[in-house]
């Protein structure tokens, strides 16, 4: 069930993801532009931009991981993979009409 912490652990906040992911593979977090930037940025109020997210996504190596995971987890926040929610459930929802 419970992971156990290694104190030695260079990055506390990676094994806390371990003890909620077990399943996932969360090693591409770490090669993500957005891990170098502004998070509120990436969760903007409602009704504000989300251009300088998208733009950080677009040229991010791990974006499609990113999306994969968001739809994945049905996340319901912030900008994921150059995609907002309101994006993804569109994006669930035409795939889903293709199967």
């Amino acid at each position: 069930m419970w992971g156990v912490v290694d104190d030695s652990a260079e990055e506390p906040l990676a094994v806390l993801w371990g003890l909620f992911s077990r399943d996932d593979d969360l090693s591409w977090q770490h090669r993500a532009l957005c891990s170098q930037t502004d998070p509120e940025a990436f969760f903007p109020e409602k009704g504000g931009s989300t251009r300088d997210a998208k733009r950080v996504c677009a040229a991010c190596e791990v974006r499609e991981q990113c999306l994969r995971w968001a739809i994945d987890h049905d996340e319901r926040f912030g900008i994921w993979g150059g995609m907002s929610e309101r994006e993804r459930r569109r994006y669930k929802r035409e795939h889903r009409e293709r199967a």
